[in-house]
């Protein structure tokens, strides 16, 4: 009667919707697109007396993405593949192959038009981490949505590697997620637009593009379109 029961069950699945949809059966797991092979041939390009050498880890991102669980699992496999690639292209680029934790030129970056987020005084929310964090808001958002004092405790986001990538993923998330179907251009317009798009610094933009078909050529997936900004 149980195996009936079961048959009957796989039958109801394939008559009411077909086979499983695609992006349902064939998303890998993140761990199995980031391996440590991966992650390595990113941080091992950074010279051994960067700070970030002994900060970031392969173990610590994939701890950071268990708070954050839809990351890489965005439409079908070669989606999320490319979500992947572009993820780790601009961590590339704004760490320098995982070089830097804390960005090289700092300044306070306050904003008084977002009363939400009041800077405390005597702190600087410079770029840090993954995706270099930067301004007061954000550091306030991502420390209400995290769980961790972004506005007086800063600086906690370069003491602790699982809390920096928590960082970088709530920013993808909240900020670069919602275009990413437009192609890996949209997602630059989405980090640093404003400095580098529209023909600002066609450089830089090139260089996150390298790294992005790069990293995208590694994982065996097609980069898309509308790449550049």
């Amino acid at each position: 009667m149980a195996s009936y029961r079961l048959l009957s069950l796989i039958a109801l699945v394939f008559v009411a919707g077909g086979a499983l949809p695609r992006n349902v059966r064939a998303q890998a797991p993140v761990a199995d697109v980031v391996t440590q092979a991966f992650f390595d041939g990113i941080i091992n390009q950074a010279a051994a007396d960067c700070a970030g050498k002994n900060f970031y880890t392969r173990q610590a991102f994939l701890d950071a993405v268990n708070s954050y669980s839809d990351f890489g699992r965005f439409g079908t496999a070669d989606d999320s593949k490319r979500e992947i690639a572009a993820f780790f292209a601009h961590v590339t680029h704004e760490t320098g192959h995982f070089c830097y934790i804390e960005e090289i030129n700092k300044a306070t970056y306050c904003d008084p038009n977002y009363p939400n987020y009041p800077c405390t005084p005597n702190k600087q929310y410079y770029g840090r981490g993954p995706l270099q964090l930067t301004w007061n808001y954000n550091y306030g958002a991502a420390g209400n949505s995290i769980g961790f004092d972004g506005l007086n405790s800063p600086e906690s986001v370069a003491s602790d590697p699982v809390l920096a990538f928590k960082t970088a993923l709530w920013f993808w998330i909240t900020n670069v997620r919602p275009v990413i179907s437009q192609g890996f251009g949209a997602t630059i317009r989405a980090i640093n637009g404003a400095v580098e798009c529209d023909g600002k610094r066609p450089d830089l933009v090139q260089a996150r593009i390298n790294y992005y078909t790069d990293y995208c050529t590694q994982l065996s997936v097609d980069p898309g379109t509308n790449l550049s900004c």
